[in-house]
């Protein structure tokens, strides 16, 4: 696939989501390069609150989580009214978040679901050193999770395999989104 193909997609404003530990940051921030797109690390986005919250091995709850996806959902608005291709990871652990950042995007977004077992998932957050989010708060995350199936816009892939392997799937998949 060649390099900056963000002219190719019907999205120029993605969110990479899922629970703790499958990789959002990794993945894209690989997809940014991949496609010339600015990346923007949804966690630097969160109230310092929040993180203390959070480190304490406290869930948040949506009360917390309002504000955080209205300074994402600003900054989607923005870029796409600049023209600005954009990548931000974020949980987007509902669908009633998810559709709030659909609304404030203002032009299509595109979320690319990355799922995996929990084995996984608690594997990588046990190796991660320096973060926040304690492995005590996966349970939490993946019961507040709402699959996204069936949502318009949205791509599903694996965590299993490389970043790069992972990063290429989504991607061929985002390539064939359309939106309506």
């Amino acid at each position: 696939m060649d390099e900056n193909q963000t002219g190719d997609m019907a999205a120029d404003a993605i969110i990479v989501m899922g629970v703790s530990g499958c990789g959002k940051s990794s993945t894209a921030a690989l997809l940014a390069d991949r496609i010339g797109a600015r990346f923007i690390e949804g966690d630097a986005l969160h109230p310092r609150a929040n993180i203390e919250k959070m480190r304490q091995g406290f869930p948040l709850d949506d009360n917390d989580r309002w504000p955080w996806l209205d300074r994402i959902g600003a900054v989607l608005g923005e870029a796409v009214a600049s023209g600005t291709p954009v990548i931000i990871s974020c949980s987007a652990l509902k669908k009633a978040y998810r559709d709030r950042l659909r609304k404030a995007t203002g032009g299509p977004l595109a979320f690319v679901y990355l799922e995996g077992p929990e084995e996984i998932l608690a594997d990588r957050m046990s190796r991660r050193e320096g973060h926040f989010m304690p492995l005590s708060l996966l349970k939490s995350q993946i019961a507040t999770l709402e699959v996204p199936s069936g949502e318009a816009g949205v791509v599903t892939v694996s965590i299993a395999g490389t970043p790069e392997e992972i990063c290429t799937a989504a991607l061929e998949k985002l390539m064939t989104l359309h939106f309506a």
